[in-house]
């Protein structure tokens, strides 16, 4: 009896299905939990030069989406001896920033600000994207890269001194504790984000106790993600590598200093430092801003013909949506963002173009879904 009901059972199925009404296309993505709409606040610091330019891009294009966040604005400079209490007392509290840069005087008297906000909130890991927008030409097609770079020590733990006059020391400094969870947070990035691959930049060859203790803890940490292909690569080679042939690069782990410069190197590839989104996260604080060399922060032109590029921090407050679990508005302001650079009608110089920060804020507001 059961063989024989089973056509007629499938019979049934089938003509039910076709007269029901089309399921919506849309699917949730994101189930939040009561209360998780509520606005987020998030401290602000505009910076110095441009800064302030594109900070005031991401606020209005904020306020256009209606997104779930307030900003705490700060006054902050490079030229200050420290970041002041009430900023960082802020930071604490919301446990995210976004920012502008911060120049950095050359020579002594005044240490980084940038260097004192990760150690002092150690905000261990720093992230860089490079990756090709569409519409945007390049040498390069299909990269899509990130750098994944250790923020804490280094080069610029900053222990220097003048052994005698003429003569400097300056000590590198590398700790097992530190490159391990470099490593294991690189790797829980490619996994948690569908990459396939993790490559270590290294000196190892030259720099055999620090650079090979570097090494020794990413290949620990390597043998717990099998699913992840992992190799090695030396700084200088990687250098040549990524100007020949970047599309061979996924996610990429690396000690302090050499994480800057390739990082600077695959952004000057994919498009540019002005293009180019970046974070600085620990495990209780988060700062989001340009993720390559803020080195045209002090550009003077830029700021008196207000035609900085906006869409780098635009992009870096996308990341910063949803590291706060907004996942839907940074979706929106991504799209919005590659529509415009896409179309290509808007572009501030360094893209190409002619436009004023404000046009292509403009542009980007007028693309919002």
């Amino acid at each position: 009896m059961a063989r024989r009901s089973l056509p007629l059972l499938k019979h049934l199925l089938s003509s039910s299905s076709s007269t029901t009404t089309p399921t919506l296309s849309r699917s949730v993505t994101y189930m939040p939990r009561p209360g998780d709409g509520a606005p987020r606040p998030v401290t602000l610091i505009p910076g110095d030069g441009i800064g302030p330019l594109v900070t005031n891009a991401v606020e209005q294009v904020m306020e256009a989406m209606h997104a779930p966040v307030y900003f705490e604005k700060y006054e902050v400079h490079g030229d200050m001896m420290r970041v002041p209490s009430e900023v960082m007392e802020s930071i604490k509290k919301n446990k995210v920033c976004l920012k502008g840069g911060l120049t950095t005087p050359m020579g002594g008297g005044v240490s980084s600000l940038n260097v004192q906000l990760r150690k002092e909130l150690d905000l261990y890991a720093s992230l860089v994207n490079c990756f090709n927008l569409q519409g945007l030409p390049t040498r390069h097609q299909n990269v899509d890269i990130v750098v994944v770079r250790e923020n804490t020590e280094g080069e610029y733990a900053g222990l220097e001194h003048e052994v005698v006059p003429g003569v400097v020391e300056s000590l590198k400094v590398i700790t097992k504790f530190c490159s391990e969870r470099i490593a294991k947070y690189a790797f829980e990035y490619a996994y948690l984000n569908n990459r396939k691959q993790v490559t270590a930049v290294h000196k190892a060859n030259i720099m055999k106790l620090a650079d090979g203790l570097f090494l020794e803890s990413c290949r620990e940490v390597a043998t717990k993600y099998p699913g992840i292909k992992y190799n090695e690569i030396i700084v200088d080679n990687c250098c040549m590598q990524l100007v020949s042939k970047p599309e061979q690069f996924d996610v990429m782990v690396t000690p302090n200093l050499y994480g800057n410069l390739v990082a600077n190197t695959a952004a000057g590839i994919a498009g540019g430092t002005g293009v180019m989104p970046g974070g600085n996260v620990g495990a209780d604080h988060a700062i989001f801003e340009q993720g390559a060399s803020a080195g045209n922060v002090g550009n003077e032109n830029l700021l008196e013909q207000k035609t900085a590029n906006p869409v780098a921090l635009l992009l870096s407050s996308a990341m910063m949506l949803r590291h706060l679990q907004f996942p839907s508005f940074a979706d929106r302001l991504e799209t919005a963002v590659k529509l415009v650079i896409s179309e290509g009608r808007y572009r501030t110089k360094d893209l190409g173009g002619s436009s004023t920060t404000q046009e292509v804020v403009d542009a980007v507001i007028g693309a919002l879904d």
